[in-house]
């Protein structure tokens, strides 16, 4: 573990620029690089550069097996797919059980070292933050307001991975500065009483015009007050339904009225059309000059984003890793048919859910690709795809020019890393269900508005199973459904989970897929920590139940 800290640390602080280079001979140490530790730290730029180097560590964590991926593979949503002959690792998370494959005992062992990789960046520029001396105004009122608005938004990515690793793994070591010591996993609610804090002060700390919406094509990927209020919410039901307790040291009242300023703000709306949120679901082919119409298409920063995690494609295999990897994971498998593109087939739909959607509800086919009906199952071959039902995800998918060949996303046109779609984390339309939930008075029209929007009718009275039976539709495919079977108790997770048994075709045969509701109660729901990771600690991490 302290070999694997260390590396952690050196790997940040690389990425910061704060490391010098060598020339070829070993003892010739001289400082290649400007950006060292003793000078760097010096000036608001410095500081926004350093902050930059925390958002770019963020969307490194979707390397590895993201959490996107854990979050549909494990619900009741998506199959774990794959190839046919392919290692049975996706098949463990689906199944949520080890015996699927044994010999995975590190299925998360980069996203672990990403995640702490990362998180040391944030704590890195926190700890550095104060000797910051030269900033930009001059005036000690604005240069405040700069140097915890920068605080804020680093303060927010931090509490944001730690909620995504207390959800993964439960028990997990809580930095918040850099260090080189063994670290055992924390208490839970320790980790949450963190994240509450972090969030609460980014929302008090970065002002409400830091990034207008106005500008939100290039801002959508920075931590904004309104981002933090809306992630609050989330955390807050997700601790208060999964543990039953309400300890975290902000009230229902509290989160409720920060969901509300987020909507008096009026900095977003729904989009009218549903599928304008999804390049694949609104892109049109035109066949006579290869090329896709994107006009319906509602843009990247759209008025309902209110927190994206950003790709982009200029990835390249010399180093250059800012696509978006895992969407290749949700490609068909090996077929290309645009707008569709060919990825590796993980996360095939469940036909339950497919057959569960209202008759007129437009979310259905905006969010699923159907095989059949959309013909193309013809080209597909069913005997390379695993856990084959003749759907899958069509919000997340690569995209492919009508000649079925060129990805036209950037890079160097290679399908694996060309792929610069972002992940919506938070949409507005979340932020309304929330404060539903959560009791607004105006919940009814919170509700109604989300529901009409999908072409079906208002109701006169909303119930919490409404809103938990809308998220389900509402937020299909978006890494969200896991978490909120979680959050209803791990009995009914499981049972739930359960009840997605199916026969697929696995190889071109039929297979059953069923799941052990006790195994799934064993693990609590959370995932395995990495072998590597308990033995690199000397056994200062320990192992989560039923793993």
């Amino acid at each position: 573990m302290k070999r694997l800290k260390l590396n952690i640390l050196l790997a940040g602080v690389m990425a910061l620029g704060l490391l010098p280079s060598c020339s070829d001979s070993f003892l010739d140490v001289e400082p290649k690089t400007q950006l060292l530790d003793a000078n760097f730290f010096k000036t608001q730029a410095d500081a926004e550069m350093a902050l930059v180097g925390c958002y770019d560590g963020y969307q490194l964590t979707s390397s590895g097996f993201p959490i996107y991926l854990v979050s549909e593979v494990a619900s009741d949503e998506c199959f774990g797919g794959t190839g046919a002959n392919d290692g049975r690792g996706y098949q463990v998370i689906d199944r949520i059980d080890k015996s699927q494959s044994p010999a995975d005992v590190d299925i998360f062992n980069n996203t672990w070292i990403q995640y702490y990789k990362s998180i040391f960046r944030c704590n890195r520029l926190l700890q550095k933050l104060p000797d910051v001396a030269k900033w930009d105004s001059g005036d000690a009122s604005t240069d405040s307001i700069a140097k915890n608005r920068i605080a804020g938004e680093a303060r927010f990515l931090r509490g944001l991975m730690y909620f995504d690793l207390v959800r993964l793994f439960e028990r997990v070591p809580l930095l918040t500065v850099p260090t080189t010591e063994y670290v055992p996993q924390a208490d839970p609610f320790d980790t949450y009483k963190q994240i509450v804090e972090d969030l609460k002060f980014a929302v008090a700390n970065i002002p409400a015009d830091a990034y207008p919406k106005a500008q939100a094509a290039t801002n959508d990927g920075r931590a904004t007050r309104y981002a933090a209020e809306a992630l609050l919410a989330r955390v807050y039901l997700f601790y208060t339904g999964y543990y039953g307790k309400d300890d975290l040291g902000v009230t229902k009242q509290e989160v409720l009225a920060g969901l509300e300023d987020v909507i008096s703000s009026n900095e977003f709306e729904l989009v009218p059309d549903y599928k304008k949120l999804w390049p694949a679901a609104s892109y049109v082919p035109n066949v006579e000059d290869n090329t896709l119409d994107k006009s319906a298409y509602a843009g990247k920063g759209n008025i309902e984003v209110v927190f994206s995690q950003k790709f982009n494609g200029t990835s390249d295999w010399n180093g250059m890793v800012d696509g978006n990897g895992w969407l290749v994971m949700m490609g068909m498998r090996g077929t290309n048919f645009s707008p569709y593109g060919k990825g590796w087939g993980a996360c095939t739909v469940n036909p339950q859910l497919v057959n569960a959607y209202a008759s007129g509800d437009t979310r259905r086919t905006a969010s699923i690709i159907d095989l059949v009906g959309e013909d193309i199952e013809s080209s597909f071959n069913i005997d390379d795809q695993r856990s084959y039902t003749g759907y899958t995800v069509k919000k997340y998918t690569p995209t492919v020019l009508p000649d079925n060949k060129t990805f036209d996303l950037g890079g160097i046109k290679d399908f694996q890393i060309s792929q610069d779609q972002d992940y919506v984390q938070i949409r507005y339309a979340d932020v309304l269900l929330m404060a539903a939930e959560l009791g607004s008075p105006s919940a009814l029209e919170y509700f109604n508005a989300v529901h009409t929007r999908a072409g079906l009718d208002a109701v006169a009275s909303v119930s919490l199973s409404d809103i938990m039976t809308e998220r389900k539709f509402e937020f299909a495919f978006e890494g969200i459904r896991y978490w909120d079977l979680l959050r209803t108790g791990i009995d009914n997770a499981a049972t739930a989970i359960a009840a997605a048994a199916q026969d697929v075709k696995s190889g071109g045969v039929t297979e059953n897929i069923t799941y052990d509701v006790n195994e799934i109660k064993a693990t609590r729901g959370f995932m395995q920590i990495p072998n590597t990771q308990i033995t690199l600690s000397n056994g200062t991490l320990t192992q989560n139940s039923g793993w």
